[in-house]
């Protein structure tokens, strides 16, 4: 049968227009400040609210105006979103949802109670947390631990569709927040700690039909990678960039894991993200820079090409992971408007980047107290130009053999780990939770057993010297490299950060405290202690006319497992427990979401 080219025309060309109106509709609701509508609050990664009737001048009159139990113990990380008249709320494993009627005091609308294998749980590294949940096309998506990614109808929590996205059996999980874009949602994989090879994901947004899968090592096929197009600081990376940089066929337990945060701007049509530590921990067993683990990602999102790389820390070998968000600001910079990807990497150095090209601007640390390194090398004529200086005495490796090093800093978990920092336009700051913690690190050789820890590593941490504070929440100049304002916390700030046009910055304590604290200098406040530590993220919406200000709290996490999993030993989790034991003098166990407004 002949069709005529007119018909076909006109069908190609609604269902592009179909497309774009759907994609210009989901930008739209992104941009509303009353609601929150994916897990990172904007594809920008700022986590700004343009909400401004919570302000510096009355935040101190805010108060809890109501509550709701999750029923789940375990870390709590990630925020609610809320969608007009009703807010989700999701859980740590076993990973429920909740749809909560605005209108009618929180009423439990519809909830999702997802039947998933316990045996999922011993293969999740440091703790059962998720980061969270996303809206589009009238769908919630959540990626389960056991990496089943599902798309729930909004309205009454059907499954839509579901996909598994990974094999738990072989020690991959989900925890990372999905991420809508255009008509794709993509999603990352957790399991640097058993040796799983890890990559990024894009599904069909309305059937779930893979899209395009992007691996982190490997050959360039598999990462989606062209050895002359795509570049690493103005160079093309050339052919097998990655599996060359491993020892034989090391990469296929490489790591590289997506478990963090995925930004995208739509003008450019890229997306950013990064990718974590090279497996083993132990580097003796890995020679060489590991490409491209510890890297920053670039891709078109049609097609997961990636357009340029840059590697943070090649050889890692202190567990730096770089999954860390990626916020995208345009500010200038030696008096020239630049298109901005600025990262708190876990090494302790924070990095601003042109992100139409990778450019690298800024290298600086963003504590005092990182000494595993110098500087990074910011002369473009080096040859390791954009690689870090390593101090040989924190070195966890030296002349092909293993080494047992003390004092190294930050510790494993980084100057910060997965806990999002805020952009304000109106200050040009950014606002940074961090660690301020050191370590001692001693690695052992370990085998591959599919499904079994690939760690090979011993850790102890503390405080970093000078001080018995174990975080701080900064103020950070991007386009200097320089900390403006510094308020010590006695354990780190593993809350995600929230800053509005009230010139607020609001963060959460380990200890269970909401803070808000003047976006200019500082000061606090205000302060709440909510039922339990707080590893969330702090969210803001309006309704009906009111801001509230949302937070879940429930400790647990890297630096809560201790008491989320029960553990005594000192070196459990990976070193944490010792690190935090005080921790359980101040709070405990919990899962509550706590709302706060203004008086009426």
């Amino acid at each position: 049968m002949k069709i005529p080219l007119t018909l076909l025309f006109t069908v190609s060309t609604l269902t592009l227009s179909t497309a774009a109106r759907a994609e210009d509709m989901e930008r739209k609701m992104i941009q509303n400040p009353n609601d929150w509508v994916i897990a990172t609050g904007d594809y920008a990664n700022t986590r700004y609210s343009k909400l401004a009737q919570i302000n510096e001048k009355n935040v101190g009159k805010l108060t809890p105006v109501w509550s709701f139990s999750t029923g789940v113990l375990r870390g709590h990380e990630g925020s609610p979103l809320v969608v007009g008249d009703v807010m989700y709320v999701h859980t740590p494993f076993p990973n429920n949802v909740f749809a909560l009627d605005l209108n009618n005091e929180g009423k439990i609308l519809w909830k999702y109670e997802p039947k998933q294998d316990p045996n999922v749980i011993p293969v999740m590294c440091c703790d059962t947390v998720n980061r969270g949940l996303s809206y589009a096309d009238g769908k919630i998506f959540l990626n389960q631990a056991d990496t089943t990614l599902v798309a729930l109808d909004a309205k009454t929590g059907k499954v839509d569709w579901s996909v598994k996205n990974g094999d738990p059996k072989i020690g991959e999980t989900g925890t990372s927040a999905p991420m809508p874009v255009k008509d794709k949602v993509l999603v990352g994989i957790s399991g640097g700690e058993f040796g799983v090879r890890c990559r990024m994901t894009a599904y069909d947004i309305k059937t779930g039909k893979l899209a395009w899968k992007a691996y982190s090592e490997g050959p360039d096929a598999e990462l989606l990678m062209d050895a002359q197009k795509t570049t690493e600081l103005g160079k093309p990376i050339g052919v097998d960039s990655s599996t060359k940089t491993w020892k034989g066929d090391q990469w296929k337990q490489g790591g590289g894991c997506t478990w963090g945060w995925i930004s995208y701007d739509p003008d450019l049509n890229m997306i950013y993200y990064g990718s974590g530590n090279p497996s083993t921990w132990n580097p003796k067993q890995r020679p060489g820079d590991n490409k491209w683990s510890m890297t920053i990602f670039a891709r078109d999102p049609d097609d997961g090409m990636a357009k340029w790389v840059y590697q943070m820390t090649p050889h890692d070998q202190w567990d730096y992971d770089g999954i860390n968000e990626m916020p995208l600001v345009d500010q200038k910079i030696d008096g020239k408007e630049r298109k901005l990807l600025v990262h708190f990497d876990r090494n302790g150095f924070a990095y601003t980047l042109d992100r139409t090209n990778g450019e690298l601007l800024v290298a600086e640390k963003y504590d005092p107290a990182v000494n595993w390194a110098t500087k990074v090398d910011m002369d473009k004529n080096s040859p390791t130009y954009g690689r870090p200086e390593v101090v040989a005495k924190y070195s966890t490796e030296a002349n092909g053999e293993d080494v047992n090093s003390k004092g190294i800093c930050p510790a494993a978990l980084g100057t910060k780990d997965e806990q999002p920092s805020a952009f304000s336009p109106k200050t040009g700051l950014f606002y940074v939770p961090t660690n301020h913690v050191c370590m001692d690190y001693e690695p052992f050789r370990v085998s591959y057993t599919p499904g079994q820890p690939y760690v090979g590593a011993t850790l102890s941490m503390f405080p970093a010297p000078g001080g018995s504070n174990m975080g701080n929440f900064i103020a950070w100049d991007a386009t200097k490299g320089k900390i403006v304002w510094s308020d010590p916390e006695q354990f780190s700030v593993w809350s995600g950060a929230l800053a509005t046009a009230g010139d607020v910055v609001f963060y959460g304590t380990l200890e269970g405290y909401l803070k808000a604290v003047d976006a200019k200098s500082g000061k606090e406040l205000y302060k709440y202690k909510t039922p339990s530590g707080i590893i969330g993220n702090v969210m803001t919406y309006e309704h009906k006319g009111r801001q509230y200000v949302a937070v879940l709290s429930g400790v647990g996490g890297w630096a809560g497992i201790g008491l989320a999993a029960g553990l005594t030993d000192p070196h459990a989790g990976l070193g944490a427990v010792g690190g935090y034991a005080a921790l359980s003098n101040y709070t405990s166990l919990g899962g509550t979401l706590t709302v706060f407004a203004l008086p009426e």
